[in-house]
């Protein structure tokens, strides 16, 4: 009988409701990817605080711009959030579910350098943003010039467990270290070696532009992930960074 009656609605333009709902057709024609930029603001950063917004403007242009011959079709959801300590976490989110061909440019003028560094606690925050909007691709990317010396709500541990949970997803973690190479807290958080980087002054921007292209061809190539490779390195100066800070 729901059969028939279904028919019936559709010859003559009822709406008896669906027996199962249905995704909008555009989640089912185009590929999405939502990035998740966590950006650290301490005090350390300030003779490369510039450059390190310049770099989060150029992954946004490159993760919305499709190579030549590429159909455009891509979704690229852009977050930016930026983090220090100062009589606790401070965790603040200076770009929301911002499309990457309507970004506005961050400047110095919405931010500027303070603090000491929550790097857990601000993990934890990120990954609870993302958890959030449950996209089905998402590239988190974190970028520091120091080690973790001011959590309070989270541990190494609890910042692993975090990401854990988004690597169960498929979601793809980086980590981006601004003029350092110390990477043991990202070892600490299960970061490989793949997927992390020392990154040279005056080098910011271009790792950053072929970081959104990686992250163009994660959301629209099913097997694809994101790792560093040798020319990545080269371009980011990570011999340079390694061998200036003795790290």
């Amino acid at each position: 009988m729901r059969k028939v009656m279904l028919a019936a609605a559709a010859l003559i333009g009822l709406n008896l409701g669906p027996a199962t709902a249905s995704p909008p057709v555009d989640d089912v024609i185009n590929p999405a990817v939502h990035s998740y930029i966590l950006l650290d603001r301490t005090g350390s950063m300030s003779s490369i605080w510039d450059e390190a917004l310049g770099s989060v403007n150029a992954y946004a242009a490159s993760v919305g711009e499709a190579e030549e011959g590429e159909p455009d079709t891509l979704k690229t959801i852009v977050n930016l959030a930026i983090f220090d300590a100062q009589d606790g976490l401070q965790f603040d989110v200076l770009r929301r579910k911002v499309e990457a061909d309507t970004w506005s440019d961050v400047t110095h003028d919405e931010a500027s350098p303070r603090g000491m560094t929550p790097l857990f606690d601000a993990i934890g925050r990120m990954v609870a943003l993302a958890e959030a909007d449950a996209p089905e691709k998402a590239v988190l990317v974190i970028m520091t010039d120091g080690l973790e010396n001011a959590s309070r709500e989270m541990t190494g541990d609890g910042a692993r467990a975090a990401l854990n949970r988004a690597r169960e997803r498929g979601w793809e973690v980086v980590f981006l270290g601004a003029e350092f190479a110390n990477f043991s807290d990202a070892d600490l958080v299960g970061v490989v070696q793949e997927k992390s980087i020392a990154v040279g002054s005056g080098r910011f921007r271009e790792t950053m532009s072929r970081l959104g292209k990686k992250s163009r061809d994660y959301a629209q190539e099913p097997e694809a992930t994101i790792e560093f490779d040798a020319d990545d390195r080269t371009a980011s100066g990570e011999e340079e960074v390694k061998q200036r800070t003795g790290q």
